[in-house]
């Protein structure tokens, strides 16, 4: 046999050996339907979200002022006789207290006299009353002239002026001698006093600041955009009806210890700040309906407030953390995988968010706070409760 033809055999032996060899393995490699994939899961918190109906707060501060504050001013002048304990910088005082004494020896004697003025006046006017009258019976049988009737009319007339005058410089002098004394007009505290004994006071010149103590204000700059949280009926001019105004829960610190005080909205100032962009409402408390443990809330006190704005409902409640950035947030899926959503906040309040789009009744939101987040990447999960409202 040829060389050439042996080469040839000899290599479609091997060729043939090589893909019987090839054959082997290929058989003997496993099956797909054998083969494992395992896929890592990372271990989250979430929780189920259910709509809900929420009473919007909108939170403030401000400082105590108030409500009714005015200057003691005297009506007469005069020199200052006595003054009341009460009348010291932070005195308190009822209605009606008498708080200064002004000399009144002038003012009796202008009333005195003004009282002799108009007895004389009065009997001024029976004569000349008197002296009409039998003049007009005269004229009936011509015993005297027209004139003199006429004179006597006159002269009757000037009388009664002059009694009216009387009565009425009487009045003003028993009112100046009613002033000298200075009287509470309400019941109070004192802000600030400049008066002592011996002083002579001008009349319109203040002596004293004073303001009442049934009712303060506290005056609560709130952003623009938060007035939309106060119903309709909340935003109008004026004075609000105290049946249907918003209630303000007031905090404040006094003498160590922690109270609350009831306000209701008063009303709203008109005007938007234009630096700041915020308006201004006003507060009020009633200090006689607060709880007998509650103490007076003393005005120049820093207070904290929560105004009751309207309900809201399908508002959904979650801890801040379940927001991730650009406003959205991780929903788990019913085969556990975590997806993007897009949601709308509607405001973030102390450790949560409140969304009133975007999420269901029902739908599973990742709470754990992942760094690298693929979307449909499995999880497994521990359910936590339904935020508590707080």
């Amino acid at each position: 046999m040829p060389k050439t033809a042996i080469k040839a055999v000899i290599t479609i032996a091997v060729l043939l050996a090589a893909v019987a060899a090839a054959a082997g393995i290929i058989m003997s490699r496993p099956t797909p339907e054998q083969l494992t994939v395992s896929e890592s899961t990372s271990a989250i918190r979430a929780m189920t979200v259910e709509k809900e109906s929420l009473r919007l707060t909108i939170r403030s501060e401000g400082t105590v002022t108030p409500k009714t504050q005015t200057d003691l001013i005297p009506e007469v002048k005069g020199r200052v006789t006595w003054i009341s304990s009460n009348l010291v910088v932070g005195g308190y005082f009822q209605k009606g207290d008498l708080l200064v004494t002004i000399d009144a020896a002038d003012y009796e004697a202008r009333s005195g006299l003004a009282q002799a003025q108009l007895l004389r006046a009065e009997a001024e006017l029976e004569h000349k009353r008197f002296e009409y009258k039998r003049l007009q019976t005269l004229i009936q049988d011509n015993l005297v002239s027209q004139s003199n009737l006429e004179n006597a009319a006159r002269a009757h007339k000037i009388a009664e002026a002059n009694v009216i005058e009387s009565k009425i410089n009487l009045g003003q002098a028993k009112r100046d001698l009613a002033r000298t004394k200075i009287t509470a007009p309400f019941e109070g505290m004192v802000r600030s006093e400049a008066v002592d004994i011996g002083q002579f006071v001008q009349q319109g010149a203040p002596i004293a600041s004073i303001y009442a103590s049934d009712a303060v204000e506290i005056r609560l700059p709130i952003v623009n955009a938060q007035m939309a949280y106060l119903s309709a009926a909340s935003l109008r001019r004026g004075e609000l009806d105290p049946k249907t105004a918003p209630m303000i829960r007031l905090t404040a610190r006094y003498a160590g210890k922690s109270f609350v005080w009831q306000g209701q909205l008063a009303r709203t100032e008109g005007e938007i700040d234009a630096q700041s962009r915020m308006i201004t409402a006003v507060a009020r408390v009633n200090q006689n309906g607060q709880s007998p443990d509650v103490p007076p809330l003393q005005v120049g006190t820093f207070v904290a407030a929560e105004i009751q704005g309207q309900y809201l409902d399908s508002i959904v409640r979650l801890p801040r953390a379940a927001l991730r950035p650009n406003n959205q947030v991780l929903i788990i899926d019913v085969d556990n995988r975590l997806r993007f959503r897009d949601v709308s906040v509607l405001r973030l309040e102390n450790d949560f968010v409140l969304i009133d789009d975007g999420l269901e009744s029902g739908e599973v939101v990742n709470l754990s706070p992942i760094q690298t987040v693929v979307d449909g990447m499995r999880v497994s999960l521990t359910l936590e409760p339904t935020a508590d409202r707080g």
